[in-house]
């Protein structure tokens, strides 16, 4: 019996402001297909039990083509795989925020497919010695994660953060329900699917994150770190034979290509030499910035000197890509003594609001890269106005 684990895919997501041709939101297109593609492995693979791990979409009330989409794409799978056991559990982003909303998930249960959308679902296969317990989001609340010792095979399938990873949280959404390590660790389960954390990651003796399927987090280049670090080939699913344990990942070709420049140490640099060195630094890309998702990070670079860039190249540079992000980061100049340690630093203004706006709570429809940058576009534009202010002030003085 195998069987195929695969979560957070976030259909309706929207990031920047590059549309389609037919003028929706490009990155919301971009899940879409990469969720199309996810389905097509599964589809190949053929397996008997498939597992949708929380974060089917990205608010609770997604856009009608991000519904009308899901729908097709279970309705294919259904079509392809009639025997297969399907089970979804509702994640974070799936949950009604009041009564008055209906959980949308429970319309793929006319498809046939199992939900666990407002409270644990105990799933048993006589037939088949299986049994599977779906647990959907549920912060606060106490759940039995206990597996179902009168059958043969047991699988778990949940939404949430196990607790040994709750005090780093590096990449994810907003505070989750916590899963007890030892609860995952029972040696009656054959198999724990988990959704929530965005990079797949193994996290108990047979219980695995499979990641999300896009990068539709708030912390998309901590994804990319840590996947470098892990040698991880990218977005995945997870395919196991329940009776052997033999595992695979298979990779799920991206949209699009997401590109983290080397950083610039840019201090004592004029503008035109850190002109050239983006320049330099983004044909180094193989393909070039062409449609990818960029960020070059400078460091050490004065604001009078990012205020001095060639801002037409930038432009152009935005243009040809599907998001180009230069991240400036201003040195420090107030030196101060963190404790009774060595010397520190002092924080800039724009490190402080970076800092701030990535670990506020915001609400599940706010995008919050799309905010930091929003937040240090204004801090900039607010300090060229301050030193534009300066420099009036000092021509007039006598």
């Amino acid at each position: 019996m195998r069987l195929v684990h695969l979560s957070d895919i976030h259909l309706g997501f929207r990031q920047f402001q590059r549309q389609t041709p037919a003028g929706g939101n490009q990155r919301e297109a971009d899940v879409a297909g990469t969720f199309t593609r996810a389905m097509d492995k599964v589809i190949e693979l053929a397996p008997d039990i498939v597992l949708v791990g929380g974060d089917l979409f990205h608010t609770v009330r997604p856009t009608n083509p991000a519904i009308l989409h899901a729908f097709a794409q279970f309705s294919r799978l259904r079509e392809a795989l009639p025997a297969a056991i399907v089970v979804i559990v509702a994640g974070n982003h799936d949950l009604p925020r009041s009564t008055s909303t209906r959980p949308l998930l429970r319309l793929f249960a006319s498809l046939g497919i199992e939900v666990a959308d407002t409270a644990p679902r105990r799933l048993r296969y006589e037939d088949r010695g299986l049994s599977v317990l779906a647990v959907p989001e549920m912060p606060g609340s106490a759940v039995d994660f206990e597996p179902d010792l009168d059958m043969r095979t047991n699988v778990l399938i949940a939404h949430g953060e196990v607790e040994s990873l709750v005090p780093a949280r590096a990449v994810g959404a907003e505070l989750a329900m916590t899963i007890p390590t030892a609860a995952i660790s029972h040696a009656r389960w054959d198999y724990v699917g988990l959704g929530h954390y965005h990079v797949y990651r193994k996290v108990a003796e047979r219980a695995f994150y499979s990641g999300s399927l896009d990068y539709v987090s708030s912390s998309i280049w901590e994804e990319r770190a840590e996947e470098t670090r892990l040698k991880l080939p990218g977005k995945v699913i997870i395919e196991r034979d329940l009776q052997t344990g033999k595992q695979r990942v298979h990779p799920i070709s991206p949209a699009r290509l997401y590109v983290d420049l080397r950083p610039i140490e840019g201090q004592g640099m004029s503008a035109a030499e850190l002109d050239r060195e983006i320049l330099l630094a983004t044909a180094r890309i193989p393909g070039g910035v062409d449609g990818k998702v960029v960020r070059q990070i400078v460091r050490d670079v004065p604001r009078h000197v990012v205020r001095d860039l060639d801002y037409k190249v930038l432009r152009d540079l935005q243009h040809r890509a599907l998001h180009f992000h230069l991240d400036d980061r201003r040195p420090n100049i107030v030196p101060s003594r963190v404790g009774s340690g060595g010397p520190g630093r002092r924080p800039s203004l724009a490190e402080m609001l970076r800092d701030s706006l990535r670990n506020r709570v915001l609400a599940s429809d706010v995008d919050r890269e799309t905010l930091v940058e929003l937040g240090l576009h204004y801090l900039r534009e607010a300090e060229q106005v301050g030193a534009a202010n300066d420099v009036s002030t000092a021509v007039e003085e006598p």
